[in-house]
């Protein structure tokens, strides 16, 4: 049955249950602790008893793991103070784990347009924290962050997710450093055209990320196959070498990128196309 579920049309919660081995999920500050964020109120916001953030631990093939994944529908996954400061003490804990001789493994759902601008600071700070864990953690055991839709994942939160040691999308995800009506409102909308549904996905859409690198999985729109990537990069243990570790590469190749042209696909797949497809 679960062949087919749609992974994209489960809450965060329901994908972190879903994830985990059965009656394994056990909730940590879940929503009745009533850990709020303190500054969305005072500006006429209401908050969410769980900020947006869901924190499970429990097993995988019997492995102890920690699960973090984001509501995209409250504040659009926005990384706040307490939010970001749940995902990162997940991580640190989980590494603290792994110094103590307890093997735990780590999935981040990323459904996040990066850090909630009414915390500002205190968000971005928090998103920090996260990278550090991520780096920290991944020496022991794969990170794996996982991108469905319909969010995406931009901002700070997007370079969480290439330090994930695997990085697994569907064709509706989208992955970018900056959204697509930000780009517009800094560069004009003759440059990026947010409406622009077709051009959007064909520079940041799962399926070019995919082809131009930048991600390590393409999956259809299920929950199988997205616990099935998950799983298969979770066996295959710590990678040799991680994307981050090809910086040099990657920026000689942006530095041949000519920015007076308007950038298109076909530009980005000249520059970036995954050796192991050409």
């Amino acid at each position: 049955m679960s062949e087919r579920i749609s992974f994209i049309e489960l809450g965060a919660r329901q994908r972190a249950r879903a994830m985990l081995d059965e009656g394994s999920f056990r909730e940590l500050l879940g929503p009745y602790e009533h850990l709020t964020s303190p500054w969305l109120e005072p500006q006429g916001i209401v908050p969410q008893a769980d900020d947006g953030m869901v924190v499970a631990k429990g097993t995988i093939e019997g492995k102890p793991t920690v699960v973090v994944a984001i509501e995209g529908a409250f504040q659009g996954g926005s990384m706040g103070e307490v939010s970001g400061a749940k995902m990162a003490a997940a991580l640190e804990l989980a590494a603290q784990d792994q110094r103590k001789g307890i093997p735990t493994q780590a999935v981040l759902m990323l459904e996040t347009g990066g850090v909630r601008l009414q915390e500002a600071n205190l968000g971005l700070a928090a998103i920090a924290d996260i990278h550090a864990a991520i780096v920290d953690l991944r020496r022991y055991t794969p990170v794996i962050g996982i991108v469905a839709g319909t969010v995406g994942c931009f901002g700070g939160m997007s370079i969480a997710a290439a330090l994930c040691s695997r990085l697994i999308v569907t064709r509706e995800a989208r992955l970018g450093l900056n959204g697509p009506q930000v780009i517009e409102q800094e560069a004009g909308i003759g440059e990026y055209d947010s409406r622009d549904r077709p051009f959007i996905w064909s520079l940041t859409g799962g399926e070019v990320r995919y082809q131009a690198g930048f991600v390590d999985a393409l999956v259809a729109d299920s929950l199988a196959d997205v616990k099935q990537a998950t799983l298969d990069f979770l066996r295959q243990g710590v990678p040799a070498r991680l994307r981050t570790d090809e910086y040099r590469a990657y920026l000689d190749r942006l530095n041949r990128f000519d920015t007076r042209k308007q950038v298109d696909k076909q530009q980005v797949l000249a520059l970036f196309t995954r050796e192991d497809l050409v």
